[in-house]
């Protein structure tokens, strides 16, 4: 396994990174135990995880929040200090008005409660979940640092956040001389590249840390997936996640999915790894967070993360993208 700088700052973490969204939502304590481990042994050391994954996801239930962490904080027992872990905030997690969002009042009490499901006395990276736009950036900013400050937090990162958004707390940060965001949490695949025109620019430019999610397209770019057929049983699709079935309602991931299985097979690789290995390519991507239902995903995923793409492999990928925006394909 390979580790990187954080951004600017001196925290390494390895180029792939753990997610735990399926924790108490699609697996039980006892497979995630054997997931983490499989992460573990690999030399993975960035968790990431967040205060709304759970079963209520699936259930627009908030009440049903926290169980990925919860499970997390048992398993981390003993291992704690092996890992840089990571969660978020500002997501729904309780029915009152201020359940959500990203003022200091749901901070404060937000961070109190990871902290005491994840049965550690620090978090390594709290990163907000997504822009608020009901609360200033300054309020944000200054509860996070507080956090910081008192030790609870060692840095700070943003995820979901559009380049200015990103650029507007920096100057906010600078100018009230706060903690800054480190790192910036963007899904980035094959299948969705947008991040490529602005957000990965701003990054480079101002040494901020990029840990990318999805880059296995939701799933979509495991293979698993047929057009016109139905989802396989005890896949993400078939429990109705919207986001991957938005994905597989568009013909042009399909004809994406087909050519990138010849590339793949021409390597003699699974399509999942060529698929990470894309991601790794971008020299300005830190991690890639891998979500993880079985050890295996785990394994099989990080074979062959120490090689690179060929620039000519890079080009053929490309290619294939952009022939699929053709209007034959693109609806």
């Amino acid at each position: 396994m390979q580790y990187q700088r954080l951004g600017r700052t001196g925290l390494k973490v390895s180029k792939v990174s753990l997610g735990t969204m399926a924790f108490g939502r699609w697996i039980g304590e006892q497979e995630a135990g054997q997931v983490l481990d499989a992460a573990l042994d690999a030399g993975i050391n960035l968790i990431d995880t967040a205060d709304v994954y759970g079963r209520g996801m699936d259930q627009n239930n908030p009440l049903l929040t926290g169980e990925s962490e919860e499970i997390l904080g048992r398993l981390l027992q003993g291992k704690r200090d092996q890992v840089v872990l990571a969660t978020k905030v500002n997501g729904r997690v309780g029915n009152g008005v201020n359940d959500a969002g990203l003022s200091r009042f749901h901070i404060i009490r937000a961070v109190e409660n990871s902290l005491r499901r994840l049965q550690t006395d620090h978090i390594d990276l709290y990163q907000v979940h997504r822009f608020d736009p009901q609360t200033p950036l300054e309020e944000t900013l200054r509860a996070l640092d507080d956090l910081v400050r008192q030790g609870k937090v060692r840095y700070i990162g943003a995820s979901n956040f559009a380049a200015w958004q990103l650029a507007k707390a920096h100057g906010i940060s600078d100018r009230l001389q706060l903690h800054r965001f480190e790192s910036i949490q963007p899904e980035y695949s094959i299948l969705r590249r947008d991040i490529e025109q602005e957000l990965l620019p701003f990054a480079e430019a101002e040494s901020v840390g990029v840990i990318v999610y999805s880059p296995l397209g939701r799933g979509l770019l495991t293979g698993k997936y047929r057009r016109g057929e139905a989802p396989p049983q005890g896949s993400r699709g078939a429990a109705g996640e919207q986001r991957l079935l938005a994905l597989l309602e568009q013909e042009r991931h399909f004809h994406i999915v087909e050519g990138l299985k010849s590339l793949a097979e021409r390597r003699g690789w699974t399509l999942p790894q060529l698929a990470l290995n894309w991601v790794l390519s971008n020299p300005v991507v830190t991690s890639a967070i891998l979500g993880a239902s079985r050890p295996t995903h785990v394994t099989e995923a990080v074979r062959y993360i120490d090689e690179r793409l060929s620039a000519q492999e890079l080009e053929d990928i490309d290619k294939l993208v952009r022939q699929a925006e053709t209007p034959l394909f693109a609806k």
